[in-house]
C-alpha cells in the first residue's frame, strides 16, 4: 500500500516501489529510444509584455509537457529566454524615448514575472544580451564562415533616406500580397503567417519615418539554405509525417517553392556584431542569433550543457507559434545540420493563433489580455486561466477567447464538475467517516464500484497518450470526465441516504465506506493527473489530503492505494469560486476601452489600402455569370465544421440548399430573412456531404469582417442584379 504522508512506507515496498522504477526505465528507454529531454520554447520579443495569446501558442503546452515528463522522472530541461535583438526591440525604444538596453531590461523582467506567476516552470528563462550567448552566437557564425559555408554578396537593401538608416525586414511595411493585410512586415505577414521579403510587399514604407524606402548597396553573408534542399526534404518529408499537420504542411509548401540563399546578417548596432574585421556596423540577423540562445541558455544552465544538444539520445522537442514555423524547421535544422555535432528537433508541436473576442490580437491596438494585468485582477487564479487556455488551445485551427466562455469554463466545469466532486468527497468523509480514510471492504464490491474502479485505471494511459502525442486539449478533457464520473458515482450510490439507514442495518456503514474510500483514491488519482495543467489546484489538494509532493509521481496514477486506511484528512477547502457576470462585464469593458481605433496606430495604416485587383476580363467573361435576389427562410450549423451554414435560400422560382462560410460572423438565427445576392448559375458543389446549389456575395471590410451587401429596401426574390 503506497502512503504518501511524512512518515516512509516500509522497506518491503519502498523494494517493491525501486524495481518498479527501474523497470520503468527500461520499458521507457526501449520506446522511446532516449535518455533526455531539452524542451524549449520560443524566445519572446523584450519589447512589451506577454499575453494570453502566447500563452495559448506556445508557453502552457510546454509546461504542460514538461510538468508531465518531470511527473514521469525523466530527465528533462526547459529553456526559454527573451530576444532582445528584433528590430521590434529598436522600434520601442524609438517610441519610448529611451535606448534599445533600458527597454529590454524593463520587458525582460515584466516577462519573466508574468512566465513564473502563471506556473510557467522553466529550468532557465536567460536573454540573448547576456555575453555567454553573444559568445556563441558568434562562435557558431564563425565556424560556418571558416568552413567557407556563407556566400558573401554586395546587394541593394532598403535604405530610409529620412533617417538615414538600412531598413531590416521589420522596419518595412505594406501590403501582404497574399491576404491583402495592410500591415504585413517585410519578413512575414503576422495576420496570414507567410512568409515575405520586402521586395514582394506592395506599397512598402518605412516605419521609422513612413518615407518609401530606395535601394542602397550593402554587403552581407547568406546562408546557401538551397543547398540543403535534398537534406530537409528527406528528413521532414520522409522522415516526419507524424508532425502537426499544420507545421508537416507548411514546411512542405517552402519546400515544393524551392529554397534561396538567406541573408544571415543586417546593418544595425544593435545585436551580436558580425565576428568579422570588414563587418563594421553590421549584426547577425535575429533568425539566426535568436534560436542559437536555446544553446547558450542551456550553456548558461549546466555545465553538461552538451550533453543536452550533441548526444544522439537526447529528444529535443520546439514549442512555438505557428508564425516560427519555418524558421525553428527549416532555417535553424539546416544551421544545425551545416555546423554539425548538434542533434536535430524530434519534434516541432506549433499551435494556431487565440483571436479574443472575435478579433485578432494586436499589440499596436492594445486588443489584448496582459498576463500580468491578469494576474492583478483574478489573484490566486492563475489555474483557470491555465484551465481555459488549454481547454480551448488552438491546436489544429484559430480560437477565440472570450470572456463570457471563461465565466462559463469556470463555472460549469471547474466548479460544478471537478471542485464539486472533490469537495463533495471531503464533506461526505468528514460528516460521515469521521474525517479519515474509510477501510474498502472487497467482498461487498457491486458493479458500480468495479466500474469506477477500472475507470481510475484506465484514465492515466489516455492522459499519458494524448500527452505524448501533443494532444493536450483531450488530456485535459480525459481528466474532467474522469471527475465527472466521480460525481455520478457518488449520485449513484448516494451514501448520505445509506447513513440514515445505519440504526436499522448497520451494515449500510461498509457500504458507506467502500464508497467514499474509492471516491478519496480517484480524488489522489485526480491531483496526479491534473497536475501537469493546473499545478496551483493540485498543491492545494495535497494540502488536504496531507500528503507530500511524492505522490504526484505519474508512476502512482492508476493505482488504489494511495491514501492509508484511517489516516485524517484536512477540512474541505472550495478549489474554485464562482466568477459572477459584474467581474466579465468589467473585463469586456476593459477590454475595449483600453483598444485603440485602427487608424491611431503606428504600426498599421492610417488609411483603408485596398487589395489589388484580379486580372481584367471582358464583358463576355461577366455576361456568363447569373445574379439572383433571394431570401434566407432558413439557417443552421454545419456538423463538425466552424465555418459554414447550411442556408435555404428561396430565390422566388425555386428554393434552393447553399453552404456558405459566414458562421464566424453571424448566427443562424440572425440572418433569418435577410435577402441576399446569389450567384445562382454556380456548378453545385458537395460540402461536408451536404450538395451546395449556388453562392452568396459578402462584402470584406479592412479587418475581415463580412457584411450582407444588399440595398435596403427588398426587392422581389428572383430579380436578377445586374
Amino acid at each position: 500500500m503506497l502512503i504518501f504522508a511524512a512518515q516512509q512506507p516500509p522497506k518491503a515496498l519502498q523494494y517493491k516501489c525501486a524495481t518498479q522504477r527501474k523497470l520503468n526505465k527500461v520499458i521507457q528507454m526501449t520506446t522511446k529510444n532516449y535518455n533526455r529531454l531539452l524542451v524549449t520554447a520560443a524566445l519572446p520579443y523584450a519589447n512589451g509584455p506577454v499575453h494570453i495569446g502566447h500563452l495559448a501558442g506556445c508557453y502552457l503546452p510546454a509546461d504542460i509537457y514538461v510538468r508531465y515528463q518531470r511527473a514521469q522522472k525523466r530527465d528533462v530541461k526547459f529553456i526559454c529566454g527573451s530576444d532582445e535583438h528584433g528590430v521590434p526591440i529598436t522600434i520601442r525604444a524609438m517610441k519610448e524615448g529611451i535606448t534599445p538596453q533600458q527597454v529590454v531590461d524593463k520587458y525582460h523582467a515584466l516577462i519573466k514575472e508574468s512566465f513564473a506567476q502563471m506556473g510557467i516552470a522553466f529550468d532557465i528563462f536567460s536573454r540573448t544580451s547576456n555575453p555567454i550567448h553573444h559568445e556563441t552566437a558568434s562562435a557558431f557564425f564563425k565556424k560556418l564562415y571558416d568552413d567557407g559555408l556563407f556566400e558573401e554578396k554586395e546587394t541593394e537593401q532598403f535604405f530610409d533616406e529620412t533617417t538615414q538608416t538600412f531598413l531590416a525586414d521589420r522596419y518595412i511595411i505594406g501590403t501582404c500580397p497574399v491576404c491583402g493585410n495592410p500591415g504585413a512586415y517585410g519578413d512575414q505577414c503576422e495576420k496570414c503567417g507567410t512568409s515575405l521579403s520586402p521586395e514582394q510587399l506592395i506599397n512598402p514604407r518605412s516605419t521609422l519615418s513612413n518615407a518609401i524606402p530606395v535601394k542602397k548597396k550593402t554587403k552581407h553573408w547568406y546562408f546557401p539554405l538551397q543547398n540543403y534542399e535534398p537534406w530537409l526534404k528527406e528528413w521532414i518529408i520522409e522522415g516526419h509525417k507524424e508532425w502537426k499537420n499544420n507545421v508537416y504542411g507548411q514546411c512542405k509548401s517552402w519546400l515544393d517553392n524551392g529554397l534561396q540563399p538567406r541573408a544571415m546578417t543586417r546593418d544595425s548596432n544593435w545585436g551580436v556584431k558580425v565576428p568579422l574585421p570588414d563587418a563594421e556596423g553590421k549584426v547577425l540577423y535575429v533568425w539566426f542569433d535568436a534560436p542559437i540562445g536555446y544553446i547558450s541558455a542551456t550553456k548558461e544552465l549546466t555545465n553538461e550543457w552538451s550533453d543536452y544538444w550533441c548526444k544522439d539520445d537526447t529528444k529535443l522537442v520546439h514549442f512555438i507559434g505557428k508564425d516560427n514555423i519555418v524558421f525553428h524547421c527549416i532555417i535553424f535544422p539546416a544551421m544545425l545540420k551545416a555546423h554539425g555535432n548538434f542533434v536535430l528537433p524530434d519534434n516541432v508541436p506549433a499551435n494556431e493563433f487565440l483571436n479574443i473576442e472575435g478579433e485578432k490580437v494586436s499589440t499596436s491596438r492594445n486588443w489584448a489580455v496582459w498576463v500580468h494585468e491578469y494576474v492583478k485582477d483574478f489573484p490566486d487564479q492563475q489555474d483557470v486561466l491555465r484551465y481555459v487556455l488549454c481547454a480551448n488551445a488552438p491546436e489544429t485551427k484559430d480560437n477565440d477567447f472570450t470572456w463570457k466562455d471563461f465565466q462559463d469554463r469556470n463555472n460549469n466545469e471547474l466548479v460544478a464538475i471537478f471542485g464539486n466532486f472533490v469537495n463533495r468527497t471531503f464533506v461526505l468523509m468528514h460528516k460521515l467517516c469521521n474525517g479519515k480514510v474509510p477501510p474498502l471492504h472487497k467482498d461487498i464490491l457491486d458493479e458500480i464500484d468495479n466500474s469506477l474502479i477500472a475507470d481510475i485505471q484506465t484514465a492515466k494511459q489516455k492522459v499519458e497518450d494524448n500527452i505524448e502525442h501533443y494532444r493536450f486539449r483531450d488530456a485535459l478533457f480525459e481528466v474532467i470526465d474522469l471527475s465527472r464520473k466521480g460525481n455520478q458515482y457518488l449520485q449513484k450510490k448516494e451514501p448520505w441516504k445509506k447513513a440514515n439507514l445505519l440504526a436499522e442495518d448497520p451494515a449500510n456503514q461498509h457500504h458507506i465506506d467502500n464508497c467514499l474510500h474509492l471516491a478519496l483514491q480517484l480524488t489522489a488519482n485526480l491531483s496526479i493527473l491534473i497536475n501537469p495543467f493546473l499545478p496551483y489546484t493540485a498543491a492545494k489538494m495535497l494540502h488536504m489530503m496531507k500528503v507530500v509532493p511524492k505522490m504526484l509521481e505519474w508512476e502512482n496514477a492508476g493505482t488504489l492505494n494511495l491514501l492509508r486506511t484511517g489516516y485524517a484528512l484536512r477540512a474541505p477547502e472550495l478549489l474554485f469560486k464562482k466568477i459572477e457576470d459584474e467581474t466579465i462585464a468589467a473585463q469586456i469593458e476593459k477590454l475595449k476601452n483600453q483598444s485603440k481605433p485602427m487608424q491611431e496606430t503606428t504600426n498599421e495604416t492610417t488609411a483603408i489600402e485596398y487589395k489589388p485587383l484580379k486580372p481584367e476580363i471582358t464583358y463576355d467573361d461577366f455576361a456568363k455569370l447569373d445574379f439572383r435576389i433571394g431570401t434566407i427562410t432558413a439557417a443552421e450549423k454545419v456538423a463538425k465544421a466552424d465555418k459554414l451554414l447550411q442556408l435555404t435560400v428561396d430565390l422566388g422560382f425555386e428554393t434552393r440548399t447553399i453552404v456558405s462560410g459566414i458562421a464566424q460572423h453571424f448566427t443562424a438565427e440572425s440572418i433569418v430573412g435577410k435577402q441576399v445576392t446569389v450567384v445562382a448559375n454556380l456548378a453545385p458543389r458537395k460540402m461536408r456531404g451536404i450538395d451546395s446549389n449556388g453562392m452568396i456575395l459578402m462584402a470584406e471590410d479592412s479587418k475581415g469582417k463580412l457584411h450582407f451587401i444588399n440595398a435596403e429596401d427588398t426587392t422581389e426574390n428572383g430579380s436578377e442584379v445586374r
